[in-house]
């Protein structure tokens, strides 16, 4: 997933995009964080997402959060199941204006399905989401919305979290799978067996490199988390996809094509200069980990590991918590992170843990200096715009979120 990028130039993009409102935004007073939630910025748009990618990361490597952020998330839902990104008082009913949305309530599904104790929760949203499922078998970012492969990613690990199997979610015949099929491109041609995110106004799918990490996971019936199965020893290659399951081994030879130049992702947003981009990095290690190619990835990797520390402490939570699935995944080190301990500093970024792993070596007090207050509250612009701009553009907002070998991988 985008989380931040703060140049002036991309701001500035923002704005073209998004219209005189961004400013306004970005000028407003800093906000008061909840009790319970990750992070300083303003959760506005991005509170239930960040929250649930950080209890993820957090419960995938053993760390028992502290039942103010579990109740704090559990707390968002509306009557109906939905979530929406932020409800500054959930003591207040859920009505027509709380914009609520498919990809913070397929995320706080995993989530809290992976925490357990919250089966009547998991299982309200989880029908909320069939309710609003589209003709074609997917979802939108928001309810009766253009499907697109993000969100159908998504909601496909969302249901396979509470055990539901997303082939025979179906409407008018269609499940899931087959309107992701719909948005994998051809290998012939510039595509090159990528996803798209979803068609253009005329009816045309493009490359998105984003939207294919995400779908590669969500192809596979995976979730947030991904999975890291024995890598086949074998490069993907591009065949004609008539599965889900050749259709993200397409994306994933995809994604190795648009690693290799530079072991990197690159941002190319509208008036903006071309820049790394970290977050979709991340994703689209832990989907080639997830596709069974995370030898594949091991140079991205690495890469993240060398250049990734000052884009996470500017981000936050959810930079720490992608950095970490896609550690966990690729079997990295996210304990030793290009010197950095990645689990130690996203418990930083909320409230104490309620338990540690009884393995590895964890201060009882993550460390909080100055410099990483300032350079937290300094987010402020946090993920709101890039949500923005995923909506208008059609960028996308992916993701795309113990007790294995957590060695680094070799060269």
């Amino acid at each position: 997933m985008n989380v931040v990028r703060r140049s002036a130039a991309a701001l500035a993009a923002a704005t073209a995009v998004l219209g005189a409102a961004v400013p306004a935004v970005a000028a407003s007073p800093s906000p008061s964080i909840p009790d319970g939630l990750y992070g300083t910025s303003d959760p506005k748009y991005d509170g239930v997402w960040r929250q649930s990618l950080a209890l993820l990361a957090q419960d995938t490597v053993g760390v028992k959060p502290a039942a103010t952020a579990v109740d704090w998330l559990a707390g968002q839902q509306c009557a109906d199941g939905a979530f929406a990104p932020f409800r500054a008082d959930p003591a207040k009913a859920c009505d027509t204006k709380v914009m609520v949305d498919t990809n913070s309530t397929g995320a706080a599904v995993q989530a809290l399905a992976a925490l357990g104790g919250h089966r009547s929760a998991t299982g309200k949203a989880a029908s909320w989401l069939k309710s609003v499922q589209n003709k074609d078998g997917g979802w939108g970012y928001a309810p009766g919305g253009a499907s697109d492969a993000n969100s159908t990613s998504v909601v496909i690990g969302a249901l396979t979290a509470v055990g539901e199997k997303p082939d025979q979610v179906v409407k008018d015949g269609r499940s899931p799978y087959d309107a992701l099929l719909k948005l994998a491109l051809p290998c012939a041609g510039n595509g090159s067996g990528a996803f798209a995110f979803q068609p253009d106004k005329k009816g045309k799918s493009a490359a998105n490199a984003d939207a294919s990490a995400a779908a590669v996971v969500g192809a596979l019936g995976k979730g947030l988390a991904g999975d890291s199965p024995k890598p086949t020893g074998a490069a993907p290659t591009c065949k004609k996809a008539t599965d889900p399951e050749q259709a993200a081994q397409n994306g994933a030879a995809y994604l190795v094509k648009a690693l290799a130049k530079d072991k990197h992702l690159t941002s190319a947003l509208p008036g903006a200069e071309p820049q790394p981009d970290y977050g979709n990095t991340a994703d689209a290690v832990l989907a080639l980990a997830t596709a069974g190619h995370g030898d594949q990835a091991a140079d991205a990797m690495r890469w993240l590991e060398t250049n990734s520390g000052a884009w996470a402490r500017q981000a936050g939570p959810a930079a720490y918590a992608q950095l970490i699935l896609a550690a966990h995944a690729e079997t990295f080190d996210y304990n030793d992170f290009g010197g950095q301990d990645l689990v130690t500093l996203l418990n930083a970024t909320g409230p104490k843990p309620a338990a540690l792993p009884t393995s590895g070596a964890y201060p009882s007090e993550a460390p909080k200096s100055a410099a990483d207050h300032a350079a937290a509250k300094d987010s402020g612009l946090g993920v709101w715009w890039i949500v923005g701009v995923g909506l208008v553009a059609g960028i996308g907002i992916g993701f795309l979120l113990g007790g294995r070998n957590k060695r680094r991988r070799q060269s």
